[in-house]
């Protein structure tokens, strides 16, 4: 399978001995590391899984889609 490689931005602190961090373009996906690099490590692990669970789930039947903007603060 062919993979698309994506740019987040990784927000990070630390906190007493871990860093903590999540994905700023994407709410909801956070994780934790001892170091930067296992942080960033797991927020990847993360990603996947949010990214595996919402293509799992099956649309009701009837279900339809369509875009719709929304304004937002600039």
């Amino acid at each position: 399978m062919k993979k698309k490689s994506l740019t987040f931005t990784l927000e990070y602190w630390k906190d007493e001995k871990w860093y903590v961090g999540q994905l700023r373009e994407v709410p909801g996906v956070m994780s934790q590391g001892e170091t930067l690099e296992e942080l960033q490590e797991n927020i990847r692990d993360a990603y996947e899984l949010v990214l595996r669970d919402s293509r799992s789930r099956s649309a009701h039947p009837r279900s339809r889609s369509k875009s719709i903007p929304i304004s937002v603060p600039a």
